[in-house]
């Protein structure tokens, strides 16, 4: 399931085409499904991507197949598109427009520390559901100035309201061809919902990561649309 709705990829569609690989598997003789979420996930979340999450969850443990859901936050490593796309911005503005206060926190997970998760609950008990979440929680602003000081960037961040950050993120969406933020992701972050409420579950440091990678990150600009939406 991608972050958005975009023309015919609906939440609906997607989990539709979840539910048949589920019950696919479980005819097949597939013994146990290990199932990505998302933080927070809830059949009666306000937020559809975190209800249709949810949904699936609760799909998930009644099809009579041994499983277990794994809940990641926001994923960081060379290939990913936000952490990568907050980098491009900092390389190429001098100002970074944080949405409201800045103070909405993210507990960011490594990609391969949420692989060995997988792994490990491929082999675990069936029936667990656990967040996959690193070691630090973040503000919006100290995530991004950490981004900023790993791929050395000047750039100023600065707070404005939500309503002119997605209007400012709208303009930079049509000229990279793409949907840069959401309403929905916004009202979820300011939720809290990218953080756990449960203890760390992988080891990695985005700080130290990111000031080992950094001279990788925002090169280019890493399209959701391409990546998720067109084929």
């Amino acid at each position: 399931m991608g972050r958005f709705a975009y023309g015919e990829v609906s939440y609906e569609r997607a989990v539709a085409n979840t539910r048949t690989l589920f019950r696919a598997a479980r005819d097949a003789g597939v013994q146990r499904i290990v199932h990505v979420s998302i933080t927070n996930a809830s059949e009666s979340s306000p937020f559809p991507y975190f209800r249709w999450k949810g949904v699936l969850e609760t799909e998930l443990s009644k099809l009579g197949v041994r499983y277990a859901i794994v809940r990641p936050t926001v994923i960081f490593g060379l290939e990913d598109i936000l952490i990568n796309n907050v980098g491009w911005f900092l390389r190429r503005f001098p100002i970074f427009v944080a949405p409201g206060g800045g103070e909405y926190r993210l507990q960011p997970v490594y990609v391969d520390d949420l692989a060995a998760l997988l792994i490990d609950a491929g082999a675990g008990e069936s029936g667990v559901v656990f967040d996959a979440v690193g070691p630090e929680q973040y503000r919006l602003t100290e995530l991004v100035e950490v981004l900023r000081e790993a791929v050395g960037s000047h750039a100023r961040v600065v707070t404005v309201p939500a309503a002119v950050a997605l209007g400012l993120s709208k303009l930079v969406g049509r000229v990279v061809r793409d949907v840069v933020l959401t309403s929905d992701e916004l009202e979820g972050l300011r939720a809290g919902l990218l953080v756990s409420k449960g203890p760390p579950t992988a080891a990695t440091s985005f700080r130290e990561w990111t000031n080992e990678h950094g001279r990788q990150l925002g090169r280019s600009w890493a399209s959701e649309l391409t990546r998720h939406y067109r084929r």
